[in-house]
């Protein structure tokens, strides 16, 4: 019996957290879809951009048509006037600036952008949740794959590195650290010059080669991991040595404390020492640090798809900043936006598996 309110304590427990974690992370996404809806339109600025671009645009369809050149300057000043406001109002540009900004808001908290001013998709829509769409999968797979690669190569050597201290490998991955202040898409651009311009034995971007060979075959699948070579590495590079200084120090912290060298005097073997009694207390750590190196990862890759010509959001966001799309442009930052809220959610989650010191929702107890 008390074995089963335990267990229903822990679960209301549980349940109340994550309720009031969401809500809290909610309001926040909220907040800031607003602030990126206000940011990105200018306070109104783009509208008006806009409605230069539509009144450009209108004025070149009617001009083509010869029935209306054949009609008189003032009737022709006033079809295009009439033309305008309708178009103004289909695109709800009449409205106030908050009025418009507020509808916005919620149409974006359910995903739902509207259409774009000047992009398409591939399949020839202007619906922003379709760009987007195709889009995504391929930046999930570029930062799927780059983000493992990280973890584990970096988790292998600082653990190396940890039992060699003031070694020459450790010495030299050390002096290595400074390299990861470059953003991946310089060594984007490097990599681009040294094995595709130069040694050409990879190609210089793009996901698929030409032509693109049949979807779901292994030729398919050989073309894309092929693509992903140079924007994989550059991801992983430049935040590696970082990472591994600074992961190597919290090895190093944790394996002088006392349980560990208690350890080691009962005789425990050194594998099961590196496990239990300094990987394991320090996961916790290790993983805000990775977390925190993610978010960062994510903003840089924008610039880095856009080097490599890669079919993600981060060629999406520099074309729609390139092209006023405004649409675009807080469609693909609230995407992030919603990506970085569900890994913040899950940390908390994530560290309760690791670490059995923490308890989800218990507070000052924890």
């Amino acid at each position: 019996m008390t074995n089963n309110k335990k267990r229903e304590s822990t679960l209301q427990r549980i349940g109340k957290y994550t309720i009031l974690r969401l809500i809290t992370l909610f309001i926040t996404v909220v907040v800031g879809v607003y602030l990126t809806i206000i940011i990105a339109n200018m306070g109104g600025y783009v509208d008006e951009l806009v409605k230069g671009q539509v009144q450009e645009s209108l004025t070149m369809r009617l001009t083509a048509d010869e029935s209306f050149r054949n009609l008189p300057k003032e009737n022709r000043e006033a079809l295009l006037q009439r033309e305008l406001a309708l178009e103004f109002d289909r695109l709800g540009l009449n409205d106030p600036f908050l009025v418009r900004s507020m509808r916005f808001l919620l149409r974006a908290i359910k995903l739902d952008f509207g259409t774009a001013n000047h992009m398409i998709s591939a399949s020839g829509s202007n619906k922003v949740r379709l760009i987007i769409g195709e889009q995504l999968p391929p930046t999930l797979l570029l930062m799927g794959t780059s983000n493992l690669l990280l973890f584990f190569i970096v988790m292998l050597i600082a653990l190396y590195l940890s039992r060699r201290y003031g070694s020459y490998s450790d010495r030299f991955f050390t002096s290595l650290s400074p390299l990861s202040s470059m953003p991946s898409w310089f060594y984007g651009i490097f990599l681009i010059l040294v094995f595709a311009a130069l040694l050409r034995i990879l190609p210089f971007g793009g996901m698929l080669g030409a032509p693109p060979p049949e979807r779901g075959s292994w030729e398919y699948v050989a073309s894309v991991l092929k693509h992903m070579i140079l924007p994989v590495t550059s991801l992983t590079v430049s935040a590696l040595f970082a990472s591994i200084y600074s992961w190597r120090t919290f090895f190093l912290i944790f394996s002088s404390e006392d349980y560990v060298d208690m350890a080691k005097a009962k005789g425990l073997p050194s594998g099961l020492i590196r496990r239990r009694y300094i990987l394991r207390p320090t996961l916790p750590t290790i993983i805000t640090s990775f977390s925190l190196m993610l978010i960062t990862m994510w903003m840089g890759a924008m610039v880095t798809e856009k080097v490599f010509q890669w079919p993600g959001l981060g060629t999406v966001i520099v074309n729609a900043v390139g092209l006023y799309d405004t649409a675009v442009i807080v469609g693909t930052t609230i995407i992030y936006g919603y990506l970085l809220a569900i890994t913040v959610f899950l940390l908390d989650f994530v560290y309760a598996l690791v670490d059995p010191r923490v308890k989800i929702g218990a507070g000052n107890r924890s």
